[in-house]
């Protein structure tokens, strides 16, 4: 799928999918190290500077245990009551969010008379389709192949098919740094423009209340927003958060410790939560 070099979230990836396959042989910093491709002091370089917390602690068990360890610990906090504008901001981002409460028709003829500036850039997490209007990112998809970044095109022209789309990298690159110039970490306040149902808007609203380090079952969110039986459409509603990452739809896993589903790849998933669980201890 890639040509060329490898990408630190590439080798990051790939470490982590080495782990987990030979995680019973505990094998050694420099086994990894020789995995992706770079010396053992090459590797502890790029990958402390990428993640910014050193690789031994980061590598040290399988991902699927580290996620039934991290749903054991969690206690998120989640509120039962929401501002209909997703007003509350994000504990990892400050978020000014511009929320549109529309009913489905509403939503698949939106954005006429809005123009949207798109564009691709190289981030810590991969390849990233940055898309805004002039409230803030309405799109944040990430995309490594040829053909992801045409189908991330088409989604976005999908989820805003009245609207004026302009490919501008030099419109979208000031976003694109503010929101992913660390890994997930947004560098200061990050303007985010999200349309969606009256539902959608309370189950994005409830990731906001997340903590980075900690996750929340899918159980969880639909009794935090006073629909504890509605835990397949909550499913949903969080497979169509638009702005990954800014809205963390990752931080949700399974009762049973799985990681679940995740649009952007499972080891983008696991690369995420295990640098946010980490730092957050660091």
């Amino acid at each position: 799928m890639h040509d060329g070099p490898l990408t630190d979230y590439q080798r990051i990836a790939r470490a982590i999918a080495y782990l987990d396959d030979h995680w019973r042989e505990q094998p050694s910093l420099a086994a990894v190290a020789r995995h992706v491709g770079l010396s053992e002091s090459h590797f502890q370089r790029v990958f402390t500077r990428w993640a910014g917390i050193s690789p031994k602690r980061f590598l040290q068990q399988a991902t699927a245990q580290f996620a039934r360890d991290l749903l054991r610990e969690h206690h998120a906090a989640l509120s039962t009551t929401f501002d209909a504008g997703l007003s509350n901001p994000s504990r990892l981002h400050e978020l000014i969010v511009h929320a549109e409460a529309m009913t489905p028709g509403q939503v698949k003829r939106g954005g006429f008379g809005v123009e949207i500036a798109w564009g691709f850039h190289d981030t810590p997490l991969g390849t990233a389709l940055v898309a805004v209007t002039p409230l803030g990112i309405c799109s944040l998809q990430f995309a490594d192949s040829s053909e992801e970044q045409e189908a991330a095109v088409e989604r976005l022209a999908s989820e805003w098919p009245a609207a004026r789309l302009i490919e501008s990298t030099r419109r979208t690159g000031p976003a694109a740094r503010q929101a992913l110039g660390g890994l997930g970490r947004a560098r200061g306040p990050v303007a985010v423009h999200v349309r969606g149902t009256n539902f959608q808007l309370k189950v994005w609203n409830a990731l906001l209340g997340i903590a980075p380090g900690e996750v929340a079952t899918y159980e969880d969110i639909a009794g935090a927003i006073g629909r504890p039986a509605a835990v397949r459409a909550v499913g949903s509603a969080v497979g169509r958060n638009p702005v990954s990452v800014l809205i963390p739809c990752h931080r949700v896993i399974r009762k049973s410790g799985a990681l679940g589903g995740y649009a952007w790849g499972l080891p983008r998933k696991a690369v995420i939560l295990r640098a946010e669980h980490a730092a957050r201890g660091a």
